[in-house]
């Protein structure tokens, strides 16, 4: 078998991965789906976590030490462990994805309001109907964690925005919850930020921030690319720090005490059923507009769609599984 044979399978096998990604990062830009079920219905989620969990201060440490000649081959040997290559790969997957899709979302925001957060509220719904099979509440523990999981969103859902403003820190906060909402199944970490009020937000800042970048490539000022690089960079470092705290503490948590996490996280999506409502309300009133009857059915047609979607997804998970 000829070198040119062997290389692709293996390329192949790569760009399964990032299209893997790229579907994952699809449902990851908008509230309702999670990259973690996409990862789930894809078959790469075990193999997902596995690689997130080993990341670890000393392989990283064994890694920046490579800049070391003698320390090259230990440092090979880190990566490797930690399934660098699969990484990489994946999340150049959900990056294309996100950047793409934020871009198409924002302008739909902007101009379509009600259908947009219609079809968020939809992908909730079903997301949440979906997950609740799996739910018991047949304990106090687990009725406690509902009601606390339920009570946290639904009045995050209305006074996040407000209380919690786009300083860096809440920035940096918002980025840390996000990321560890994107890799479990049923949370998505779009939500989140739906919830923290930091969704159009960042949005808006990763498309500036995008075009700043275009800009300076055409030969424009970098300076316009600091203000939304360094909001960017601020969620970055909070979903890294995620990565090594927030996501952890969830799957300890899962691995203990999984029907009272499970109960909580789900509520938690139930509660944030108003927050797609809330957001509509603010954007039409920006406009000087209100609700009327035909708003209502342009909202009810659109959140239709985005549970049929949730629920088509969820059959094929079934499909998977079983």
């Amino acid at each position: 078998m000829s070198k040119h044979s062997d290389e692709r399978p293996a390329l192949f096998s790569w760009l399964v991965v990032y299209l893997k990604g790229v579907s994952m990062g699809a449902a990851d830009a908008v509230p309702g789906v999670s990259g973690g079920t996409i990862a789930l219905i894809t078959g790469i989620y075990e193999r997902l976590i596995g690689a997130v969990t080993s990341i670890t201060p000393g392989r990283i440490k064994r890694v920046l030490a490579g800049v070391v000649p003698g320390n090259r081959d230990d440092a090979i040997a880190a990566m490797r462990e930690v399934d660098i290559g699969f990484l990489l790969t994946l999340g150049a997957g959900i990056a294309t994805a996100i950047v793409t899709i934020m871009r198409v979302l924002e302008i739909a925001i902007e101009q379509q309001p009600v259908p947009t957060f219609g079809f968020f509220f939809g992908l909730i719904a079903a997301s949440a109907v979906v997950l609740y099979a799996q739910v018991s509440l047949d304990g106090p523990r687990q009725i406690t964690a509902a009601v606390a999981g339920f009570t946290v969103a639904f009045v995050a859902s209305g006074t996040a925005g407000n209380a919690f403003g786009h300083s860096l820190p809440a920035i940096a906060i918002a980025g840390a919850i996000a990321v560890s909402a994107m890799i479990l199944p049923g949370v998505s970490g779009s939500l989140i930020l739906l919830i923290l009020g930091q969704y159009k937000y960042m949005n808006g800042m990763l498309n500036s921030f995008i075009d700043s970048l275009i800009n300076v490539v055409n030969g424009g000022s970098v300076s316009t690319v600091v203000e939304s690089g360094t909001v960017v960079a601020t969620f970055m470092t909070g979903a890294v720090v995620g990565l090594f705290t927030i996501a952890h503490a969830v799957r300890w948590a899962l691995e203990h005490y999984r029907r009272a996490t499970l109960a909580f996280l789900v509520s938690l999506i139930v509660g944030a059923l108003r927050a797609p409502v809330v957001k509509s309300t603010e954007e039409l009133t920006k406009s000087g507009q209100s609700w009327t009857t035909e708003l209502f059915i342009l909202f009810a047609v659109s959140a239709v769609v985005g549970a049929a979607f949730v629920l088509i997804v969820d059959h094929y998970t079934d499909a998977i599984e079983s």
